[in-house]
């Protein structure tokens, strides 16, 4: 935590420095620091690093991009605290991490909003993805919402026996993102809801302090839990997108055509993440199944079992949301 808080100060001494130098600053030279949870060659920290390659394209140089992947600069929530102080510029983090703090989000972590990841892509890429993009921005948060990164379909994995219905759940310590919706959906299912940072799953699930997770094929894999899990079960209880998040303190130092170039190119790492995302997940589902993984599919009835149990959620949640929630469905 000292490291944080050092990164932290650091941050508003620098941002301090920038609005002191004004306008002069969008001439300087500027490294934007970037972090992401997942490690090199994941599709997200792969699509902010083109992005930084454009922008220094453009640039000639002057603008470039820092990666800091494999939570070198810590979790979300310390990725999201760091850009708000402007300690670093891009933070790409769950929804299911940042609907606490911009809470019009959350919409997008009620489970089985989305029919599909095609019905969530539809979605994020039109009129409602923008205004929630819009609604970080103008949060008042110290953040700039810039663009969707898709990150498939959530599902749950343990360490004691297949998740074949919701039945199975009951009693399972099952560690989700710290995000209050997220910690009364598993309770709803009949399991107990541990909320924890990311970047602690891997040693609960060894250690027995959880019983399972729940995440996406590619973080299952390639962050290593597969290699202490024998289970993944796809049932797809959340179908949650990420963000890029920029620090609007940094924002602010940028020209208006610095900050035209971010967000051209962050529309188009919009959609190239998506690409390299879809590959990604098939890569991971293989090599799950070559490690010996038991993968469940639900059925259509066990599956509206699991819609049926979350029925409280929505009851509780849905009346915050419910205007957004039906342009959701309206979607085709």
């Amino acid at each position: 935590m000292k490291s944080y808080t050092a990164m932290i100060a650091a941050g508003v001494l620098a941002a301090a420095t920038a609005f002191a130098s004004g306008s002069a600053v969008a001439q300087q030279n500027l490294v934007l620091k970037a972090s992401d949870v997942h490690a090199a060659g994941y599709p997200t920290v792969v699509a902010v690093e083109n992005l930084g390659k454009k922008l220094s394209d453009a640039t000639k140089g002057r603008l470039t991009v820092a990666m800091y992947p494999a939570m070198q600069l810590g979790g979300e929530k310390e990725a999201i605290e760091q850009a708000q102080v402007g300690a670093i510029a891009f933070a790409r983090v769950s929804v299911g991490a940042l609907g606490p703090v911009v809470d019009d989000l959350n919409v997008f972590n009620m489970p089985y909003v989305f029919r599909n990841t095609k019905h969530m892509q539809q979605v994020i890429d039109g009129p409602i993805g923008q205004d929630l993009l819009d609604k970080v921005t103008n949060s008042g948060k110290g953040l700039i919402g810039l663009c969707w990164m898709d990150a498939g379909a959530r599902n749950f994995y343990d360490t004691k026996k297949p998740i074949k219905t919701v039945a199975d759940l009951k009693g399972m310590k099952i560690r989700v993102i710290g995000n209050p919706i997220f910690v009364d959906m598993a309770n709803a299912m009949g399991g107990n809801g541990v909320a924890m940072g990311y970047d602690q799953v891997f040693s609960a699930l060894q250690t027995g302090v959880i019983d399972g997770a729940e995440n996406n094929p590619p973080s299952f894999v390639f962050d290593n839990h597969y290699q202490v899990v024998k289970f993944y079960t796809l049932d797809e209880h959340l179908i949650v997108p990420e963000m890029l998040a920029f620090s609007k303190k940094i924002w602010d130092t940028m020209s208006k055509d610095d900050q035209a170039l971010l967000v051209k190119f962050s529309k188009e790492a919009q959609q190239e993440e998506r690409m390299l995302w879809e590959a990604y997940e098939k890569q991971a589902m293989d090599k799950a199944k070559a490690a010996g993984i038991q993968i469940i599919e639900v059925s259509a009835a066990d599956k509206k079992a699991f819609q049926d149990a979350v029925k409280p959620v929505w009851d509780k949640y849905d009346p915050k949301y419910a205007a957004t929630v039906k342009r959701i469905q309206e979607v085709k």
